[in-house]
């Protein structure tokens, strides 16, 4: 048995401003194993939801602001279905100032070696999120809150593993290493797990 317990956070709804903000998809393995939750192998419900404390928005700045996260994350982006998915659903439209798009023909944009390019800063995309959009303006947006979604969410990975002694794990060769750069660049413990995905 490599772990004793797996620890899941719970819905991630991030405040951005008072009056935008943003989803992911919610972590709930225990309604498929419900004997893990009774037994205490499987903890679910940790709370990342509400406006991102100052340290939080901090790394997440940090994070956006580094060359080789960024490079990471775009490739990742280019390459990897199950980031996209995670991100735009690319089988749905997206919104794109006032234009809905489909899902493909936005992604592709998305994928264009100019965003990766691109300073963000998260202060940048607040503002864009507060504003009508033009249409390019619309993808800066976009590809904003994507990285500030990924970002996020390892950010709060990091300071639970702090808070309550555990070690992250993956099954997301992306995230494994987003993550391994922000330890790199933190100088966080470099416990991080990759585990292979075998039959799901």
């Amino acid at each position: 048995m490599r772990f004793a317990t797996i620890h899941f956070r719970d819905f991630m709804a991030l405040q951005l401003t008072p009056m935008s903000g943003m989803t992911a998809f919610q972590d709930r393995m225990g309604m498929s194993f419900p004997d893990l939750i009774e037994s205490k192998r499987l903890v679910q419900g940790y709370d990342v939801s509400g406006p991102l404390p100052p340290p939080v928005a901090a790394a997440i700045d940090r994070d956006l602001q580094d060359p080789l996260w960024r490079a990471r994350f775009h490739t990742a982006l280019c390459q990897n279905r199950r980031l996209q998915r995670g991100l735009f659903e690319p089988s749905h439209s997206l919104r794109i100032g006032n234009s809905l798009v489909p899902g493909p023909a936005a992604l592709l944009r998305l994928m264009d070696d100019s965003f990766r390019q691109r300073a963000y800063t998260l202060d940048q995309i607040r503002a864009l999120s507060m504003t009508r959009l033009s249409m390019e303006e619309g993808y800066h947006c976009e590809y904003g809150v994507a990285l500030v979604k990924t970002s996020a969410a390892l950010v709060y990975t990091q300071t639970l593993t702090l808070a309550h002694q555990l070690q992250p794990v993956t099954d997301s060769p992306a995230h494994f290493s987003l993550y391994a750069q922000s330890c790199t660049r933190e100088n966080w413990p470099r416990t991080n797990h990759l585990l292979i995905r075998v039959g799901y």
